[in-house]
């Protein structure tokens, strides 16, 4: 379960192609998703393409996670797979939804500005009983930009007029329109508290930034720090720049893998290692 920082080759921050060599407004976020990919060689719960076709089969829609219709199967998983506690169950389906989910925006944000648009309207879910557990799609373009991006006036592609307009929409259609319900629904189920899952929110963020790290030219732990603020959630999460580079993320709250006889203690988190 653990999602430790990989070093990948992703565009300067802000470093855009002119738009005559565009072939979509997701590319710079579809390429660092590939050299992720490519960097740990296995499966991301990310589609390829991100946008998911229509047609596709084995896909549920956000929103069923969202208005609690599909979290039993969502909770269920850790469960069948490593007879979790169903407070573990929780908890680790709850960090591999919010890592996968808010991946693609978080390396969007940092490297290029750009964020799809992740309400759980725009957003397709396909559970498995092997790797990745949870993997997300969206239905459709839907990308917010700012004013000097070349995507501007493409297609599904929302200008916002600043930095601060942008990390607002950003916090409404991740966390306000759909983290915060899939939260609410999971509690319906399982006693756990919100510090523990709102610190795998935290944990995600600060990860994402981390995989994008070594190749921005602006401060990767500022850019965390300014995404943490903006979710409320920069409690929850320890960030700093490592002497050889790349940044070290520690937790706060822990996910309770521990708790699971097969999977162990995550680098991140707040135990100390071998507990």
């Amino acid at each position: 379960m653990d999602t430790g920082s990989v070093t990948t080759a992703t565009p300067a921050a802000h470093a855009l192609p002119a738009s005559s060599s565009f072939v979509s407004p997701l590319q710079p976020i579809l390429g660092m998703l590939a050299a992720i990919r490519q960097a740990q060689d296995a499966p991301l719960g990310v589609a390829d393409g991100l946008i998911v076709p229509p047609a596709a089969d084995g896909w549920l829609p956000g929103t069923a996670f969202a208005d609690g219709t599909a979290i039993a199967d969502l909770l269920a998983g850790p469960r069948h797979r490593w007879d979790a506690l169903p407070h573990a169950s929780a908890t680790l389906a709850w960090k591999a939804y919010a890592y996968w989910l808010a991946l693609p925006a978080v390396l969007g944000y940092t490297a290029v500005r750009r964020v799809p648009l992740l309400h759980a309207g725009n957003v397709v879910v396909r559970l498995s009983t092997g790797k990745p557990y949870v993997t997300i799609g969206i239905r459709r373009l839907a990308l917010a930009v700012l004013p000097n991006d070349p995507a501007a006036g493409q297609p599904g592609v929302r200008v916002l007029p600043d930095e601060d307009a942008l990390l607002d929409v950003f916090r409404e259609t991740l966390v306000d329109q759909h983290l915060a319900p899939v939260l609410h629904q999971i509690r319906q189920q399982a006693r756990v508290g919100k510090r523990p899952l709102w610190g795998s929110l935290a944990s995600a963020v600060a990860q994402g930034v981390a995989k994008a790290a070594d190749t921005l030219p602006v401060d990767a732990v500022a850019t965390a720090t300014q995404l943490l603020d903006t979710f409320g959630v920069s409690d929850l999460v320890d960030v700093e720049r490592k002497r050889e580079g790349g940044l070290a993320v520690q937790r706060r709250t822990c996910c309770l893998a521990f708790t699971v006889s097969c999977l162990k203690t995550c680098s991140t988190c707040c135990l100390p290692a071998g507990a």
